[in-house]
C-alpha cells in the first residue's frame, strides 16, 4: 500500500477508533492500528493525532468533532488546558496552555466568533490573541474568566 494511502487510511481508522473506544495513551492506539493491519509507531501516531487536531483529555483522546457543537460548551471543554492569560499591550492577549494544547484552544477561540477576537496565532503552549483595542481586550478577559468559572462548576 503506498505511504500516502497508508497514512490516510490510518488516520481515518484513528478517527473511528477514537469514536468507538476510550484510548488513554498512544501505545493503546498503536496496538489497535497494528491489529487492523496498519503500520504504526508511537511517532507516526503522535503526528497523526496532532494533524487530526486530537487532544488528550482526562478520559482519553478526543477529536474536535467530538466536542459539543454548542460553541460555549466547546470553550468550557478546553478551559482545563488554559493555565494563564495576560495582556501584552492594548491589542494582544497572551494565553498559556498545557503543553500541546494551544492549537486546540486557539481553534475553539477562532470558531466561537466573539467580536472581541480579531485573530489568533498559536504555538505549542502559547496563544497570541489579537483584539481591536483595550476595551475589547478587557471584555475578552472577562468572558474567558466567566467561562473558566463555568468549567470549574462542572
Amino acid at each position: 500500500m503506498p505511504i500516502i494511502n497508508q497514512q490516510e487510511g490510518r488516520r481515518r481508522l484513528i478517527g473511528e477508533l477514537l469514536e468507538l473506544h476510550k484510548i488513554h495513551n498512544q501505545t493503546e492506539l498503536v496496538h489497535l492500528l497494528r491489529a487492523e493491519g496498519y503500520e504504526a509507531t508511537q511517532s507516526s501516531v503522535s503526528r497523526d493525532l496532532r494533524d487530526l487536531g486530537a487532544a488528550k483529555l482526562k478520559d482519553g483522546y478526543s477529536l474536535p468533532e467530538r466536542l459539543n457543537q454548542d460553541k460555549q460548551d466547546s470553550l468550557v471543554a478546553v478551559m482545563e488546558f488554559m493555565r494563564d492569560l495576560r495582556s501584552a499591550g492594548p491589542n494582544l492577549l497572551v494565553i498559556n496552555t498545557a503543553i500541546g494544547a494551544a492549537q486546540r484552544v486557539a481553534l475553539v477561540l477562532d470558531r466561537i466568533s466573539w467580536p472581541e477576537i480579531v485573530g489568533t496565532v498559536s504555538g505549542d503552549d502559547t496563544i497570541f490573541v489579537a483584539t481591536a483595542g483595550a476595551a475589547s481586550q478587557k471584555r475578552l478577559v472577562a468572558r474567558l474568566q466567566d467561562s473558566a468559572s463555568d468549567s470549574e462548576l462542572q
